[in-house]
């Protein structure tokens, strides 16, 4: 009777632990299935409630930008603060050319063209004594209607002033092969009475020519090497600029100003050059410059037919051989591209693209780095024995 009854208790025993391990299992079960539903009301509650009441003591307001973001200010590029800015001058006026019609040719020089479809830019270079022309001619032929000449330059190093020893002979060359000629002096002028010394300079080579187009003043930034004009102040080399130009139109020649783009957004204070034309050097297939230009030098790696090496490619919109320097107005070429056509691949040199403008160094032959511009490789650091 007792082993009967144990074994029962046992039995007992085991169903009432397998009962209790089931109403664990269950009751896990429960609650893991509790929080699922818990857990998938709660989402309900995040992503179907409604939008929270407006705080009572806070309401926002419409930020007013003030103007908008594009078009009314200069986004340039900086090695220490990145993305910078400076606004655009109210007293300076604006350019007007439509950059959307200009058009790269097959043969990577622009053409510009206005909204009637027609040209209206003149294809011109530079020339220096280091550039070799065998064939003034050829040049002529090869499609280009002006030239503008070095007439002498200054060494940033020690700041002697040389003429260009090949000035007088490519001005006679040029002119007997039907370009127009216009010139520029390389400077490295510290101060006002140095700008009026490259003038007299400029002005006794110049003794006997007659020019159609500009006498520029040319005043590089040089990078690489120690040079005179480092560090100069914006008061000092705007007031030399206007020593420069007012000496040479007071002894009857048109002064023009040229720079790259951002020795003239950061150096210049331009609403003091204002009515002097400006001849513009920015590479690549448009200028992001938002003032006025007259000139534009586009490019220091061109191909002409009778010079020896790269040589520098301009557009001049204006043709200051003519009363009154008018807008150009010329019949397209044949055979040319027009803005209405495919694009046609178009290579720049090395540049940084900065916002709404672009900036580009050009390293010289010699020692030192022109900023941009007219490859100066006789801005030699040490004066020439």
């Amino acid at each position: 009777m007792n082993a009967a009854v144990k074994k029962a208790a046992g039995i007992t025993a085991g169903i009432l632990a397998g009962v209790t391990a089931l109403c664990a299992a269950a009751s896990a079960i429960y609650r893991k299935n509790h929080r699922i539903e818990d857990l998938q009301a709660m989402l309900r509650v995040y992503t179907e409630a409604p939008p929270e009441e407006p705080d009572p003591y806070f309401e926002p307001v419409n930020v007013d930008h003030h103007y908008p973001l594009a078009g009314y200010k200069i986004l340039l590029k900086d090695q220490t603060f990145g993305e910078i800015w400076i606004p655009v001058l109210e007293d300076v006026a604006l350019s007007e050319q439509p950059v959307e019609r200009l058009k790269q040719q097959p043969d990577k020089r622009m053409l510009s063209f206005s909204s009637d479809g027609s040209v209206n830019a003149m294809a011109g270079l530079d020339i220096s004594a280091h550039n070799n022309v065998t064939d003034w001619e050829a040049v002529k032929a090869d499609g280009f209607d002006f030239v503008m000449l070095r007439v002498g330059y200054r060494t940033y190093g020690g700041g002697i002033l040389h003429k260009d020893e090949k000035f007088k002979q490519y001005y006679k060359d040029a002119k007997a092969a039907g370009l127009l000629v216009g010139a520029y002096f390389f400077s490295q002028a510290v101060t006002e009475e140095e700008a009026v010394e490259e003038a007299a300079l400029t002005l006794r080579t110049l003794e006997g020519c007659e020019l159609d187009f500009p006498v520029a003043f040319d005043w590089e930034i040089i990078f690489d090497d120690d040079a005179r004009t480092d560090n100069i102040p914006v008061e000092d080399l705007t007031n030399l600029t206007l020593a420069f130009c007012q000496n040479i139109e007071g002894n009857g020649y048109q002064p023009m100003i040229y720079q790259n783009k951002r020795t003239s957004l950061l150096k210049y204070d331009l609403p003091r050059l204002q009515g002097i034309p400006f001849w513009l050097a920015e590479y690549g297939d448009g200028p992001t410059y938002i003032y006025h230009y007259d000139m534009w030098q586009y490019s220091c790696k061109g191909e002409v037919s009778g010079v020896d090496g790269k040589v520098d490619l301009n557009l001049s919109f204006y043709d200051y051989s003519k009363p009154g320097f008018p807008a150009i107005h010329q019949p397209v070429p044949e055979g040319a591209v027009t803005p209405d056509e495919p694009d046609v691949t178009f290579e720049t040199t090395d540049s940084t693209t900065t916002g709404t403008t672009s900036e580009t160094t050009e390293t010289t032959a010699e020692t030192g780095t022109a900023e941009t511009g007219t490859g100066e490789t006789t801005t030699a650091k040490e004066d020439p024995s």
